[in-house]
Order: structure tokens, then sequence, then C-alpha cells
């Protein structure tokens, strides 16, 4: 079912790191890695029910990846009890009011109903970083079962800037993320319709549309885990009205 789910605006800071050339990364104190703003409610209800309607379509763990994904859960919980909208014991208490019970054999369905960050990690499986799991509420136009188990080069297919030199780049990138020194960048799309879930395969991107009356900006932020060294991509989605 699909849901219409706005914020009131893209965030300046967004729409000027949008602009710069990739990678563009920027850093960010961990205090400011997970966002909260006026569509934290909504979007948290949709990516709960995404997971209890067609889980396989939105998460995805390969075998081997669980010590990470605990990890990841661990590492935002301990976040989120640093912050004053959310109160953080056996159970989560979060800004909009509910009371989330915390689920350690179902990690990212806890980490659904917490954050409104999409969640990928990516795992140094040779030369490069693979997609080993995610929770994936609100793809941009591509599609989970396509991208879990490639390394950067092949999650990016079809992404025309995405060439030889920028992928080089974006890897060492990967490779010189230190534990608790968050960096983002973010990008700023039109869209003719405001759904969020919005799978498209390689062999069908997204056409481009002439009446695109609003507008999608993804905030995304790297972050190592310190014990595994998995790399934490988490994608913040805007969507508004086009200005």
């Amino acid at each position: 079912m699909a849901r219409v789910i706005l914020q009131s605006r893209i965030p300046d800071d967004q729409r000027e790191a949008a602009a710069a050339r990739l990678p563009a990364m920027r850093p960010v104190e961990m205090a400011n890695w997970l966002v909260v703003d006026d569509a934290y409610a909504a979007q948290i209800a949709y990516k709960v029910h995404l997971m209890e309607t067609s889980r396989d379509n939105v998460c995805r763990t390969l075998e081997g990846a669980e010590p990470a994904v605990q990890e990841l859960l661990d590492t935002i919980l301990a976040n989120l009890a640093e912050r004053p909208d959310f109160t953080v014991g056996d159970a989560v208490t979060c800004p909009d009011g509910r009371e989330v019970q915390i689920d350690r054999s179902d990690p990212f369905m806890t980490l659904a109903q917490l954050v409104q960050e999409d969640l990928c990690l990516m795992e140094k499986h040779g030369d490069e970083h693979v997609l080993t799991a995610a929770i994936l509420g609100f793809p941009a136009a591509w599609t989970l079962a396509e991208k879990i188990g490639r390394p950067l080069t092949g999650i990016h297919i079809p992404v025309p800037p995405y060439d030889d030199n920028v992928a080089k780049r974006v890897q060492r990138l990967f490779d010189g993320i230190q534990p608790g020194r968050a960096i983002w960048r973010a990008n700023l799309h039109t869209y003719a319709d405001p759904e969020l879930h919005h799978r498209r395969t390689e062999n069908d991107p997204r056409p481009y549309v002439e009446e695109a009356n609003f507008e999608r900006s993804e905030r995304q932020t790297l972050v190592r885990l310190p014990k595994t060294g998995a790399v934490v991509f988490s994608i913040h989605t805007c969507m508004s009205p086009k200005a």
C-alpha cells in the first residue's frame, strides 16, 4: 500500500551537499548521525508495515553478517541513549511516545521501529566492501535483492557518474573510515510521485519525467563499527513538494 509521507522541506545543508562533486563527503558529529524530523512517526510506521508484509523485499542478511548486525543494534542503542529525545533501558521510549521492546533475536525489526534511516552494512571481502546485510524500506530506484552480496562497483550499476575513477576514490574512502568519525553526503532528485518505497531493477531504470512535482533527497552517512569493522551506510530520506 503506497503512502504519501512528506517532510515540510529539504534541509539547506542537504541541498548544498547535493551540489558537490562525488564522493563529496564531510564530517559529522556522532551526536548528529541519526536524524529525527517531522516525518519520523509516519516513516517509522511505513517501514514497520513493509517489514511485516514484504520483509524479503526490504531486509536481507547474508550468512556470516549476524555479528555486524548485532553490533549495529548495540551501536545505535548507545547513540540513542545519549540523546534527549530517546530514553533507553530495557525498552526504548521514542520521540513520538512509543515504547519499543528490544528484540535481539530480530535486530533489524527493532531498528525499523526506532530510526528513520535505512541501514546497509558493508564488510570488506578481498579488495572491496560488500553489501552483507540491510534494512531498506525506502529504496530510490533500486532493489535490495539485486544488490545484496555485491561489492561497491556492482551496487552502483547503472549509475552513470560512478566510473572507475570514482569507484577507486570511494573504496579508498571506505578503507579510511575510522570508528567514531562519521562522514556524510547528500543527493537531490526530482520525482513524479512521492512514494518512498521506490523499487526498480537494473533492467528497468527510473524514466525521466518532465512533470516532476516532488524533490527527494538522501542524507547518506558512513560510520565504521569498532568490533566487526563493518561500515554502516545509513540513508535518511526526505521527500517534499518541489519548490
